[in-house]
């Protein structure tokens, strides 16, 4: 199983990309390089179908539509790499028309939850949708625990957060059984009781009271049996022990009348213990009824409670015993239960409180900076706030909630950004939002897809700027369709699509400075004729 690393180096950058079959790219192996650099060409040339390929093979949902019209597969991989050749990660994603996805690292085979893992450590992927991003409210949040690096109390936090939900929820669940158990009281009383009164304590008495009746219900005959044997072993007129005493006389001088002597001894004793048996054995109908009356008790209860054995009614006595000695304490231990519950909220309030400190004590720095970024791109009255209340209860990631206030001119107040700031300047909020994020986290990799929609002149060129300014110290791939912005890059790539035998192909290919030049000299060309085709109007 691929573990990610933590800690990836800001060297280890998008080197390359390999895309086959996917759309209308049938083959397509482009290198990057470190800085800036953008990816140009005209609208629906196939930008953004290389960008949902790098997307898919960072983890993001498979589509079999993707694949190429009359093609089995799509392959595409792509190489992370520093200069120094440490730490490299070749990811290779196929997809079959059958719908089987699988993903390599570095021909490991991993899942897609580990894949998006380490995805996320080495790039992040800003598309236009992205934009929308500004009105959630965890995103927001994110924006300021990333400035704040509180891993720590975040952690701290989430430790907290979970103990205090394991104590209520077993509040909560002893609170529902003394509910359920209550209403049965009255039922589980009733039949402990009968039980109880039943003084069943002997797992062998339904035996020995079966055995005792069937001695009660026949001692006429057994009364007769024994006389007879009596008679026989000891009659008045000759029997076995008078036999035996003479047989003794005649054979006393012989071994085998030292035999003789022995059975005559025995059978002097079995003739006592019939003689003692035959005086007790009398009917006895107080005896027998109350044999009787036990066996009716204990069958009744073992056909009520739908058992075999007296052990298994001793066994549901018991257990209602228990439950009842459970009713008489819960309020006891549900008291304790609540003494948990509020220990574990004492301690989740104080990982809160030190939470929202640490995220207390960037509020400032954050709206600073993205105050002064937002005026240098052209927003020149624009203020930024962040307002943090507090939640109606505590949520995994605490007990705040952030809010971005956003302001574009003198006589505007503050409000939350998705509700008053227009395209362009969302999409320059944003801009601002990723360069403070990326001064922090370390990212290797940043990918803009038009994150100038809605801006042009100077403020274009501003933009352009501030990615130029974050690609020191990470790679910025930008997609743009404005010059200011692609003549601040150090690498461009040009789109484009070539109409090739019975299909249409999109390609790509690296700029030369004179083709950048040429590139340039057109866009300019065409603002020209268009300000003339103005005037002529």
């Amino acid at each position: 199983m691929l573990h990610a690393p933590r800690g990836i180096s800001c060297s280890n950058m998008l080197k390359r990309l390999y895309i086959q079959n996917y759309a209308l790219i049938k083959q397509l192996d482009i290198d990057f390089y470190n800085g800036f650099s953008v990816l140009t060409g005209e609208t629906g040339a196939g930008k953004s179908i290389i960008l949902g390929a790098l997307a898919l093979v960072m983890g993001s949902r498979a589509d079999t539509k993707t694949i190429s019209d009359g093609e089995e597969r799509c392959i595409i991989e792509a190489e992370f790499r520093d200069d120094n050749d440490n730490d490299n990660y070749i990811i290779r994603r196929e997809l079959n028309s059958n719908g089987r996805s699988r993903s390599f690292v570095n021909d490991e085979v991993v899942t897609q939850a580990e894949l998006k893992e380490l995805a996320a450590q080495l790039i992040d992927i800003h598309s236009q949708h992205a934009n929308l991003l500004i009105g959630n409210d965890d995103f927001q949040l994110g924006i300021v625990d990333t400035i704040a690096q509180n891993d720590n109390e975040r952690q701290q936090y989430a430790t907290c957060y979970q103990a205090y939900r394991e104590a209520e929820k077993a509040l909560r669940d002893l609170q529902a059984l003394a509910a359920k158990t209550s209403k049965d009281q009255d039922y589980l009383s009733f039949q402990y009781q009968q039980l109880e009164e039943a003084q069943l304590e002997d797992p062998n008495e339904l035996t020995s009271l079966e055995e005792e009746e069937y001695r009660l219900n026949h001692v006429e005959e057994m009364k007769q049996q024994l006389t007879i044997a009596l008679q026989a072993l000891d009659g008045d007129e000759g029997g076995a022990a008078q036999g035996i005493h003479e047989a003794n006389n005649q054979l006393r001088n012989l071994d085998i009348g030292e035999r003789l002597r022995s059975v005559e001894i025995e059978l002097k004793d079995i003739i006592h213990e019939v003689e003692r048996l035959s005086d007790q054995t009398e009917f006895d109908p107080e005896r027998l009824q109350i044999v009787q009356e036990r066996l009716d008790i204990i069958n009744s209860l073992l056909r009520k409670h739908q058992v075999q054995t007296i052990s298994e009614l001793i066994t549901l006595r018991d257990q209602w015993a228990e439950q009842l000695n459970r009713i008489a304490n819960f309020d006891e231990d549900i008291a304790a239960y609540e003494q948990a519950v509020a220990k574990a909220l004492a301690a989740l309030s104080d990982a809160a409180k030190t939470l929202r400190k640490s995220r207390e004590g960037v509020r400032t720095t954050i709206c600073e900076h993205l105050t002064h970024d937002l005026q240098q791109l052209g927003i020149a009255h624009a203020k930024v706030d962040i307002e943090i209340s507090d939640l109606d209860d505590f949520t995994e990631n605490g007990h705040d909630n952030v809010q971005f206030l956003f302001a574009a001119n003198l006589n505007q107040s503050l409000r939350r950004v998705s509700e008053v700031a227009s395209g362009g300047e969302i999409s320059r909020f944003m801009l601002c939002v990723k360069a403070l994020i990326a001064s922090t986290n370390g990212l290797p990799t940043i990918i803009f897809d038009e994150i100038d929609t809605g801006v042009s002149g100077e403020v274009a060129t501003q933009m352009g700027q501030i990615i130029r300014q974050m690609a020191t110290s990470r790679q910025i791939i930008a997609i743009t369709h404005l010059p200011q912005i692609a003549t601040q890059a150090k690498t461009q790539y040009l789109v484009y699509k070539q109409d090739e035998q019975d299909r249409t192909q999109t390609h790509i290919r690296q700029l030369n400075e004179q083709e950048r030049q040429t590139y340039l000299d057109q866009f300019y060309a065409s603002i020209s004729r268009a300000i003339a085709s103005q005037d002529a109007q």
